[in-house]
């Protein structure tokens, strides 16, 4: 009777506890709609129709890991695991890339010195993401972008300031030391100068009167273990397109747009490496970095990237089978270029190749010719932006910029020397880091100069995003845009809000790969979503690097078949009007025998 009484009972609490979450009423809706269809696979659809009222998911896991990127450094993996329809799902994972503050030529202890930091901080790293962010996070809904970002800032401001009381704390405790390590004044009067004999001439006082530059800014210390805040963001980020269903440089545009989805998207134009020029090699030009190259805007960017790899090879043919290195530019002019095997061709880690010349015009020249062999004229079909990277020229002891070996030029000179080499080669539409940061004055001379014809990036002052933005402003030297890079504690949220005020300035956005690039390629479709103008992630020729182009071309096609591709416009920004420095005895640069 009892057993009886207790089967009613719970049937009768399972009828309720089914009625309360309207399965019956769901499931009869269920069988009358899929009997009409008849569907091949029932218990399928079965289980895709009552997905929808599923429980949402939630994030139950993050895994952190040292990984290497596409340079051999160490660096950080975030894995999220989500709880979806009462199962642990892994939804996907990110590799994030590595930037390194040091020079080319840093002294070998200092290289040894930043590889033990980098170890250290990727450790403390894993350690954040597997213990202290693994708990935060627990049950957060990876489509809440904002809220994730916002627990992840607040985390990071706490490690902040725990590292400053620790400094305070050692300071102190190193002054008590030394006060009770100093020994007691002395009583005893300090000596006298002597005095000048008499009837002696004072030293003449020589007065030079020298135009002082501003001091380098001390870099930015990077916290250890900040690589785990921008992982898990952006970890999460993918999570939250994963869910929603949707690519990731969608889900970027609806959270930058406030979920408005975009009719038409555009793509940004691919800044292709092409050449990295050695500052330290035995060549004499310094001035440039990178070449790259811009495809024209009414290519398609499968067309472009045909384009760039033809005239890549071409570069390549002629060095190979010139029978002549760059040489010095005496030895050409005397007839006397140098007779030796071609040279050793290496592949840099920007993915391009890597030689030295000895001036810009010899380098200009050789693209010119390349374009030429294979029936391109640049300034046409073809584009050139030049990373000068100025801040690795400076010589503080003299004040000056070293362009070629032995040849130095002031700030005001360096805008001179820019202005004509625009004038001279047109083609060139692009100059990143023309000038250090710190000559805010000679920025804002160049950018009147040649804001109208020419782009003039900023890329190693933007380097750290926490100090770019303060009161809805760009806390940068007057430019046309900066080159942004997902490095270290930089959230998703970060650039959404700085690209924002970027529009909103008329400033151009590029989006960077940094040094120690991974295989990752969230990065192209964050540019994508944010609207970057230009997409700079080096050359064609490394797989970390080749994985984004592939991962733009895979964009545009998807882009292309929905209508919703765009052509990209190249606009340059006209400044307001300033007079320039005038130096006219210093246009052009010595000769170099």
């Amino acid at each position: 009777m009892e057993a009886g009484e207790r089967r009613w009972r719970l049937r009768r609490e399972a009828a309720e506890y089914y009625r309360g979450l309207r399965v019956p009423e769901r499931m009869e809706e269920a069988l009358n709609e899929l009997f009409l269809q008849r569907p091949e696979d029932l218990y399928g659809e079965l289980a895709n129709y009552f997905s929808k009222f599923s429980k949402a998911p939630v994030i139950c896991k993050l895994v952190g890991r040292k990984l290497f990127d596409g340079v051999g450094q160490p660096t950080l993996e975030v894995e999220i695991y989500c709880t979806v329809r009462n199962y642990e799902k892994r939804i996907c994972s990110t590799v994030m890339a590595t930037h390194s503050q040091i020079p080319e030529n840093a002294l070998p202890e200092t290289s040894e010195a930043d590889e033990k930091e980098r170890n250290d901080s990727v450790h403390t790293a894993v350690e954040w993401v597997n213990e202290s962010l693994n708990t935060m996070l627990r049950c957060l809904d990876p489509t809440d972008q904002c809220q994730a970002d916002k627990m992840l800032g607040e985390y990071f401001a706490n490690k902040v300031e725990e590292k400053k009381e620790i400094e305070r704390q050692e300071k102190e405790k190193e002054e008590e030391e030394a006060a009770k390590a100093s020994p007691a004044p002395s009583l005893c009067p300090p000596a006298s100068t002597p005095k000048q004999k008499k009837g002696g001439k004072p030293a003449k006082k020589v007065s030079v009167e020298v135009k002082l530059i501003p001091p380098a800014e001390p870099a930015e210390s990077v916290l250890w273990g900040s690589l785990a805040i921008g992982g898990t963001s952006l970890a999460i980020a993918k999570a939250g397109a994963t869910i929603s269903h949707v690519p990731l440089y969608l889900y970027t545009a609806l959270l930058k747009h406030h979920q408005e989805s975009p009719k038409e998207m555009t793509l940004p134009l691919p800044m292709v490496t092409l050449l990295n020029c050695e500052k330290n090699s035995r060549t004499k030009l310094k001035l440039v970095k990178e070449v790259m190259v811009i495809p024209p805007v009414e290519l398609s960017l499968k067309q472009g990237i045909k384009r760039v790899l033809d005239i890549q090879k071409e570069i390549t043919r002629l060095l190979e089978s010139s029978g002549k290195k760059p040489g010095s530019q005496a030895d050409s002019k005397k007839g006397k270029a140098q007779k030796s095997p071609p040279p050793n061709l290496k592949i840099s880690h920007l993915g391009c190749l890597t030689i030295g010349y000895d001036s810009l015009e010899q380098l200009l020249l050789q693209m010119e010719t390349a374009c030429n062999n294979i029936g391109l004229e640049l300034g046409t079909d073809l584009y050139l932006a030049i990373n000068c990277a100025a801040h690795e020229l400076m010589d503080y002891e003299k004040g000056k910029y070293e362009i070629l070996t032995g040849t130095f030029k002031s700030p005001d000179e360096m805008v001179a020397m820019y202005v004509e080499m625009i004038d001279n080669f047109p083609f060139i539409i692009a100059l990143i880091d023309p000038l250090r940061k710190e000559d805010r004055e000679q920025w804002s001379s160049i950018c009147c100069a040649l804001g109208s014809k020419c782009y003039l990036i900023a890329e190693d002052g933007a380097t750290q995003i926490s100090k770019l933005k303060t009161d809805q402003n760009i806390n940068i030297a007057t430019c046309s845009g900066v080159v942004l890079k997902y490095i270290n504690q930089t959230k998703v949220s970060d650039l959404i809000e700085l690209t924002g005020i970027l529009d909103g300035q008329r400033h151009i956005t590029i989006l960077g790969s940094p040094d120690g690039e991974s295989s990752d390629e969230s990065l192209v479709d964050l540019a994508v979503g944010l609207g970057a103008r230009f997409l700079k992630l080096g050359g064609l020729s490394r797989g970390e690097r080749v994985a984004k182009y592939n991962r733009l071309l895979a964009i545009e096609e998807e882009l292309a078949a929905n209508g919703a591709l765009r052509e990209a416009k190249l606009e340059f920004v006209v400044f307001a009007e300033e007079s320039l420095p005038e130096h006219p005895d210093v246009l052009r640069a010595p000769e170099q025998d």
